[in-house]
């Protein structure tokens, strides 16, 4: 049984603001990507999806003369710090085991390079698990966190992956 479900972190205001400004798109798509990676290389697929879908909620927007600047993103931006944080605060407060956060947290933290000084980091199965379902769905240039879905078919598509993280446990559960 879980705690928290994905349409729960969904439905949350917090939520909301921050996938919609990094792509709700691209973060269902990584919480997709990331199940089933995760059912791949034996890791829990409940955390997966969740470290998937709040993979990018630590992005700000990097503008200069009201266009977006990649460059200026790529040499300045720390969204995997930020993004574990809030992760962190909301998972708390929806009521996730506090383990389960803090592990989901650090996948967050850990999604991408961008921010490290060096690329020598030796991730856990789930943070390769996360990094991989991001980099499954990226376009160049960021394009993949512009990418548009309907808020109903958003909802519906985290109703379903919800459907099958039950599925997938209660099949672990009896084997």
């Amino acid at each position: 049984m879980r705690d928290v479900k994905l349409l729960d972190i969904f439905a949350h205001p917090i939520a909301q603001k921050y996938l919609n400004r990094s792509g709700l798109a691209h973060a269902i798509a990584v919480a997709y990507h990331a199940f089933h990676l995760a059912n791949e290389y034996n890791v829990d697929p409940d955390i997966a999806a969740k470290a998937g879908l709040l993979h990018d909620m630590g992005h700000f927007t990097w503008y200069r003369n009201g266009k977006w600047d990649y460059d200026l993103y790529k040499q300045n931006d720390i969204h995997p710090i930020k993004g574990a944080e809030r992760a962190h605060k909301l998972l708390i407060r929806l009521g996730e085991n506090p383990i389960k956060a803090k592990t989901i947290s650090l996948a967050i933290l850990f999604h991408t390079d961008s921010f490290l000084p060096s690329n020598d980091i030796i991730r856990t199965p789930l943070q390769q698990v996360v990094k991989w379902a991001d980099e499954k769905d990226e376009e160049e240039g960021g394009k993949h966190h512009y990418r548009k879905i309907d808020f109903q078919r958003a909802k519906e598509s985290i109703m379903k992956l919800d459907t099958l993280i039950d599925e997938e446990q209660r099949k672990r559960l009896s084997s």
